[in-house]
């Protein structure tokens, strides 16, 4: 978001928020050098390898050290774009409170969920999972949320959803050759995203700090998280393998900070609602990356399944038509 541009304070719909980052409604619109449709794609694709990038790293470093690697360049990515545009990190001990929060729902925890859960689930079924976030977040949001309604198309999506979901996991087969931590872990991963978007609406909704101000005081939260925890949970390594390394570097500082710029600029130029369908491109990229590059197994019921839930998220953001005004007739 440009610096020169006021943000505005009355929060997105709650489904068009990137994973790990804060949302409030666009500012307003400005032509950019790079074409929006070139973006999307790119966006696409780098939260798509992102969770190929998350399977290479833990070939080589425990879970909570590609988390922190993740958090750390994604941090340093941003903290560039913010002495770039001259903007300022938040004040206030509240707004830092309730960022330390937003850290752990929306970053540490979820970041590493899916790293953990990718030592034993393909980068292809952590993908997948991915994609129920939407779903998690519509349900979340008729209960917590009073001016989301539940409505016969929002029930019907989410029935659908969930349906794809089981289909995913085989549920007709009893969830055979199915490992149920690491599965278990995905899905909470992308239900914590969710829980963290409904908090931030209700702490940090018109907010006058910038988009880019607050995800930059969130990640450097969430780092500071990892920079405690990970030492408790894992020793120093011996080595450092390159393959790993570069991709928690390339996790980081494209997975991460790159991405959330990239992000906020289309929601700048097109709006959230177009958006938002990169959503549903992650999971595509996701498989298509864990099958041709690391060789992972599909069996039929992962794609078809993977469709279903994308299907049902659609659903459940879809808004009924508007009925055209009547005119009136001519004398």
């Amino acid at each position: 978001m440009s610096a020169a541009t006021e943000p505005q304070t009355s929060p997105v719909p709650l489904s068009t928020a990137p994973p790990g980052s804060l949302h409030t409604a666009p500012p307003l619109r400005r032509r950019r050098a790079l074409d929006w449709r070139l973006r999307f794609a790119s966006l696409s694709l780098i939260w798509g390898f992102s969770f190929l990038l998350i399977k290479v790293g833990t070939n080589g470093y425990a879970p909570f050290q590609v988390t922190f690697g993740r958090l750390l360049f994604g941090t340093l990515v941003l903290a560039v774009a913010i002495a770039w545009k001259r903007d300022r990190l938040p004040s206030g001990a509240r707004t830092w409170g309730h960022l330390a929060v937003s850290a752990l729902l929306l970053n540490a925890l979820p970041f590493s969920l899916f790293a953990y859960s990718e030592l034993t689930i393909p980068s292809t079924l952590a993908g997948i999972c991915n994609a129920t976030s939407p779903l998690w977040g519509m349900a979340l949001s008729l209960v917590a949320l009073s001016e989301d309604r539940p409505t016969r198309r929002r029930v019907a999506g989410l029935g659908l959803g969930f349906l794809g979901v089981l289909t995913v996991l085989g549920a007709w087969q009893g969830f055979h050759g199915l490992d149920a931590a690491g599965t278990t872990m995905a899905l909470l991963a992308s239900l914590s995203y969710p829980i963290g978007w409904i908090y931030i609406r209700r702490t940090l909704a018109g907010s006058s700090h910038s988009n880019l101000s607050l995800t930059g005081a969130q990640l450097l939260l969430a780092t500071a998280q990892l920079a405690v925890v990970t030492p408790l949970f894992t020793t120093l390594p011996t080595h450092f393998p390159l393959v790993p390394l570069l991709a928690i570097i390339a996790l980081g500082t494209l997975g991460t900070g790159l991405a959330l710029l990239i992000q906020y600029g289309l929601v700048a130029e097109v709006g959230p609602t177009t958006a938002q369908m990169v959503t549903y491109f992650i999971p595509v990229i996701a498989t298509a990356a864990g099958v041709a590059i690391l060789g992972e197994s599909l069996a039929w019921s992962t794609p078809v399944g993977a469709v279903i839930v994308l299907a049902g998220a659609a659903l459940t953001q879809s808004r009924p038509a508007r009925p055209a005004k009547p005119t009136r007739p001519k004398p």
